[in-house]
């Protein structure tokens, strides 16, 4: 089945999912939306963004700042449209929770949020490893994921909250957080510190520290960062019977390093306690499959009715959730951006 796709926002994260409509060949891109309508393209552009219906679309994908992404997002749903919507999936849980209700109202249409980091080939072997049961119980977590701001960092819109609802947590430390939710569920108890240290002419975090504990007792802790000068993706798995880590993730800025998984079983002594530095097997990676694993699942949900495992509205609204917890743990940060949220 081919189906016939609109992108509104042709920026960077628009053209990258134009591009991988075209390796997957199920998608005719009929039309793009864009405030900037100046460059080359091979598709029709128009600058309002209801002017895409003109042209028929079977799908709409959201490319567009978080303040306007639940607009787009429920205007395409009651217009009949499948939706593919980028993270965050707006500026707060209340934004995901409007998208939601709208979503009930049409239960034959997909709606998708794009959290390309669960497609990640490290990831997803770091979670069949672990699924698997040969490592035991997952006991702890530890994610660490920065960059060091960017060009034009305090002139960005993901720096005025009104835009964004938040700095780089939002912006970037969600993707840590949607996977500690994959490997952990929900998070009962969360602590957290954050921070604005070296980007004070912007009203937003540049650093989030975050500890959290499950039910069963799994505990993650998470630094996201816009002062990691050198650009940084570690995760680490820790279980009963060895560890996995994932060092460094291919990415469109190509700043993260190359992708590597390292895999230990823990070895023990003659008494049965374990050994220090058990030796470890290490996979790389050398190229990015997580946009096209994740236009595929968009695909096949639509056309065969298969099931959206990754970037459900309620995954969405688990980890936007989580998000505003962090905010609100530390009592010192501004209350302008530390939203109310409760545990459940």
């Amino acid at each position: 089945m081919t189906l016939r796709a609109a992108i509104i926002g042709y920026g960077k994260m628009g053209q990258i999912r134009h591009e991988a409509m075209n390796r997957h060949g199920g998608f005719d891109v009929v039309c793009a939306c864009d405030t900037h309508a100046n460059f080359d393209a091979d598709i029709p552009l128009v600058t309002d963004p209801t002017r895409v219906y003109d042209y028929d679309p079977d799908v709409v994908f959201c490319c567009v700042p978080n303040r306007m992404i639940p607009d787009v997002v429920c205007d395409a749903l009651e217009r009949g449209k499948h939706v593919f919507s980028e993270k965050p999936p707006g500026r707060n849980s209340d934004d995901v929770r409007r998208m939601q209700a709208v979503e009930a109202r049409h239960p034959d249409l997909v709606l998708k949020f794009g959290f390309n980091h669960r497609f990640h080939d490290a990831i997803e072997d770091a979670k069949r490893m672990l699924d698997a049961g040969t490592m035991g119980d997952l006991y702890f977590m530890r994610g660490v994921y920065g960059k060091a701001g960017g060009a034009n960092y305090a002139q960005n819109w993901r720096n005025d909250p009104s835009q964004s609802g938040g700095g780089i947590l939002i912006d970037q430390g969600i993707h840590m957080l949607d996977l500690f939710l994959m490997f952990a569920d929900h998070f009962s108890d969360v602590q957290s510190v954050v921070q604005r240290k070296f980007w004070t002419d912007v009203p937003v975090e540049d650093n989030a520290f975050a500890l959290m504990k499950n039910d069963a007792g799994v505990v993650a802790s998470l630094h996201s960062s816009a002062t990691q000068w050198q650009h940084k993706f570690t995760l680490e798995l820790y279980a009963r019977g060895g560890f996995i880590s994932v060092n460094g993730i291919l990415s469109a800025s190509g700043t993260y390093g190359t992708e590597v998984l390292n895999v230990a079983l823990n070895r023990l002594d003659q008494d049965g306690n374990p050994i220090p530095n058990p030796e470890s097997q290490e996979v790389r990676y050398t190229e990015d499959h997580s946009w096209d694993k994740e236009i595929a699942e968009f695909h096949a949900a639509i056309a065969e009715g298969q099931p959206v495992r990754c970037g459900t509205s309620q995954q969405a609204l688990d980890v936007m959730t989580l998000v505003e917890r962090i905010y609100a743990a530390d009592a010192d940060w501004p209350g302008q951006i530390a939203a109310t949220a409760t545990a459940g």
